[in-house]
């Protein structure tokens, strides 16, 4: 039996607002709240949220210092109309060199590596 249930996966960045635009447009849904604490609802998923940080350091991938922490899996249909998508909304490259992989490794623009995956 489990203790608990996922309630949101919550991601710190220096603008809230900003960033949950982002994910709204590319993984759809609705952006609630201002400032401080932000929502993207109705994506079909668990909650995303978005947590202000002002003095947010972004995660490094790869490395040791300043490692990852975590990072998202994104299915997509077509990795490369994916990519031109992302890439339009302000992510950056990370790891996309190998174009025979099933996954590609992006940056969103608060510095969280996510990962578009071929499903």
């Amino acid at each position: 039996m489990a203790v608990a249930a996922l309630g949101a996966v919550v991601l710190d960045c220096p603008d809230p607002v900003a960033l949950a635009g982002f994910y709204a447009g590319l993984l759809g849904g609705t952006v609630e709240g201002q400032d401080g604490w932000v929502e993207l609802t109705g994506t079909g998923g668990a909650l995303l949220a978005f947590q202000s940080a002002p003095d947010h350091v972004p995660p490094r991938w790869p490395g040791q210092d300043g490692a990852q922490q975590f990072h998202l899996d994104l299915t997509v249909p077509d990795l490369d109309a994916a990519e031109r998508e992302v890439l339009a909304l302000g992510a950056t490259v990370l790891d996309a060199e190998d174009q025979k992989r099933s996954f590609r490794v992006y940056a969103d623009p608060a510095g969280h590596p996510f990962c578009l995956c071929r499903g």
